[in-house]
């Protein structure tokens, strides 16, 4: 983090807020849209058309509050736990309105919640790793003190994203901005969690780790 800009608290929360603001004006944007539509036409088809948008996108802004809540909130005290299932059930959730598939390999069990916020942030980072679609593999091994993620990211034009690369390279250069900044958060997760990140190109896979 030596060669990282520095963000004082106020510009990170205010970076991180920018950035769940981001996430969700697009799907609540498109409900206000829908029921603009039923206002102004009482036609059974623009009815239907307008309920089945504002269902969807009702459905998108909850999943992404949801998965927002659990990567950058305060997931209840310093020291809580969360459980791996509900995490994989938030995430599934915010993937099914992404490109990728996912798939996650691991065992339930009840992991620290910084943990389990870097699982989300690295899943954010692997979304861009393949913005055309393809997979995304999760695995999650080892126990409290050997924790191990692995991120495997198959598809079209699999590449590491910049940001993050530049990052763990420390040749990050200018001020970071909402797009920015949430891989900076995953850099501050890992080293919270004491674990070291790593990107590769294995074939033409992305492969993201995090280990201690």
């Amino acid at each position: 983090m030596s060669n990282l800009p520095k963000l004082s608290a106020l510009d990170l929360a205010a970076l991180l807020a920018s950035r769940v603001c981001h996430d969700i004006i697009s799907p609540v944007g498109a409900i206000t849209n829908g029921l603009e539509v039923l206002d102004e036409d009482n036609g059974d088809e623009m009815k239907e058309f307008a309920m089945d948008l504002i269902r969807k996108s009702a459905l998108s802004a909850s999943s992404k509050l949801k998965f927002a809540r659990l990567a950058f909130g305060a997931s209840g005290s310093a020291g809580a736990m969360i459980d791996t299932g509900d995490a994989e059930e938030v995430v599934r959730s915010y993937v099914a309105g992404e490109k990728p598939d996912l798939e996650w390999v691991g065992v339930r069990v009840l992991m620290p919640k910084n943990k389990v916020k870097l699982i989300l942030n690295l899943i954010l980072i692997a979304l861009g790793a393949v913005p055309r679609g393809g997979n995304i593999k999760v695995e999650i091994e080892g126990g409290e003190e050997d924790t191990r993620f692995t991120l495997t990211c198959s598809g079209q034009n699999a590449r590491a994203p910049s940001a993050f690369l530049n990052m763990l390279n420390g040749t990050l250069e200018g001020e970071l901005d909402a797009h920015g900044v949430q891989p900076y958060y995953a850099v501050l997760l890992a080293e919270a969690c004491g674990m070291n990140l790593a990107i590769r190109l294995e074939g033409e896979d992305v492969i993201i780790t995090a280990q201690q």
